[in-house]
């Protein structure tokens, strides 16, 4: 079976690829995988800085929610791996760089908003279409990149915003040419890479800790509520109805076969 993604490592720089045609969706067993490559990248000497990019239509998609669909059981190693694959790149003691295209949705958010930095196409755009797929997550990724209440709007809506927008809002450090994005990052990733690699692992564990609180414990909330989604009724609905192509229909908001928890 072909690698979902692809890394090469040079001048210090390891840039790791995803390509997995047509959507870049990875089945839970390349998830890991790919949190497994991150954290290998972080422990190689040669290495001192990361670029996670893609080719296709779009940056990153997230877990294949077809293959969620098939097997509503995969909710736990799902979880598992996003949560990895995310601390993998906020925890790494590299500095990593998230060059997006296209879309930036669901896991590609995880990924962008993982990251230290994040460098646009133009054709870029971000979303947390979770809501209409059944589940839940990425809010408090899409947080290190937005404002509370601008994550509450595209949370609750849908709505996606584009690289323009992102950069006004701050949520990525520069906007250029598609074609451009790649050698965009790698000036930035050289810059990183020519300064002290001692100097730069602390600098990323003291900006990590003065962060406003866990990002891993506050994904991990999240992830309790992705559970309890999948439980769902209508979970079970939107999942279906984005695997068979069509509109969901939508009967009540409770669990199947009992009330909704009205928690925390």
């Amino acid at each position: 079976m072909t690698s979902p993604f692809r890394t090469e490592v040079a001048d210090g720089i390891a840039e790791l690829e995803m390509c997995n045609p047509p959507v870049n969706a990875f089945g839970v067993d390349a998830q890991f995988a790919l949190a497994a490559e991150i954290e290998a990248l972080g422990r190689r000497e040669d290495v001192r800085v990361i670029i996670v990019a893609a080719v296709g239509k779009g940056f990153f998609a997230g877990l294949d929610i077809k293959e969620m669909a098939a097997d509503p059981s995969l909710i736990v190693p799902a979880n598992r791996a996003n949560y990895d694959t995310f601390a993998a790149i906020h925890l790494n003691p590299k500095p990593v760089i998230a060059a997006v295209h296209g879309y930036v949705l669901g896991g590609g958010i995880g990924i962008a908003g993982s990251a230290d930095l994040v460098v646009a196409a133009d054709d870029a755009y971000f979303g947390v279409p979770e809501i209409d797929r059944g589940g839940m997550g990425m809010g408090a990724h899409l947080q290190r990149m937005f404002s509370l209440q601008k994550v509450r709007y595209m949370y609750f809506t849908g709505d996606t915003i584009d690289a323009a927008e992102a950069y006004r809002l701050g949520a990525v450090e520069r906007v250029v040419q598609r074609a451009e994005l790649r050698p965009a990052a790698r000036g930035i990733a050289g810059r990183i890479a020519s300064k002290s690699p001692q100097m730069i692992r602390i600098a990323k564990r003291s900006l990590n800790g003065v962060e406003d609180g866990s990002l891993e414990d506050k994904y991990r909330w999240e992830q309790g509520f992705t559970f309890e989604a999948y439980l769902m009724s209508d979970s079970a609905e939107a999942r279906e109805a984005f695997a068979e192509g069509r509109d969901p229909r939508f009967d009540g908001p409770g669990p199947a076969g009992g009330a909704g928890w009205e928690g925390p």
